[in-house]
């Protein structure tokens, strides 16, 4: 892995504008061993300042800490975290990054909501398919069991498909991406646009930005 991120653009998103936007498959947590529902996941690597808001009161993310439904884990500048969900699902957050976990069933799927930052939502090809949705402030992107990357890369709001396929709506408009493809969103409010072929170079900058090596 890369130690490196790409310089992070900051895209700061009210949570009512979030809901009203993107929606991606992915999901994260945080720890309360005396809570009732069980924990959802946890933090496999933690690099950096990367913090944790769970039942109100915030605190430091380390390895190990479990996420729950609504726990919002929060990287900051120069720091990274990877979030395993269930047995099979990873999700990777680059700096600057606001992610919060809304819920998640393991090998079913569930929600996440990317209010700031970028992130890369990893599962292995071959297993059953699940549903997750992740929200943005630029549309919505409904995923079955897939690798895929969204967030700022070169100057608009992306998303890119490794494997698999997502739908990813705004607008009215619907595209489907294809793995190798990606779309992408300049301003918020804007119909996502045609999926285009990712070259090397794009992907494997988008990779860096949430510290991970293509």
């Amino acid at each position: 892995m890369e130690n490196r991120a790409a310089p992070t653009q900051k895209m700061l998103v009210s949570r009512r504008a979030v809901v009203g936007g993107l929606l991606l498959t992915a999901v994260g947590g945080g720890a309360v061993p005396s809570r009732a529902s069980p924990a959802l996941g946890e933090a496999t690597e933690v690099r950096g300042d990367v913090r944790l808001r769970q039942q109100k009161k915030d605190g430091p993310l380390a390895v190990g800490g479990q996420l729950f439904e609504n726990d919002r884990v929060h990287t900051n500048a120069e720091s990274f975290a990877t979030l395993q969900l269930g047995s099979d699902t990873r999700v990777l957050l680059g700096a600057e990054t606001d992610l919060l976990v809304d819920s998640f069933i393991a090998g079913q799927g569930g929600t996440l909501e990317l209010g700031t930052g970028r992130m890369v939502f990893d599962r292995p090809e071959g297993l059953p398919k699940v549903d997750v949705a992740v929200r943005t402030a630029f549309g919505m992107i409904g995923v079955r069991g897939t690798k895929f990357f969204c967030g700022p890369s070169r100057a608009a709001f992306a998303v890119f498909v490794e494997h698999g396929s997502v739908s990813v709506e705004r607008g009215g408009v619907s595209r489907i991406v294809a793995a190798g493809q990606g779309v992408e969103f300049h301003h918020r409010g804007d119909a996502p646009s045609e999926p285009v072929d990712w070259g090397e170079a794009r992907i494997k900058e988008a990779y860096a930005s949430v510290g991970l090596a293509r």
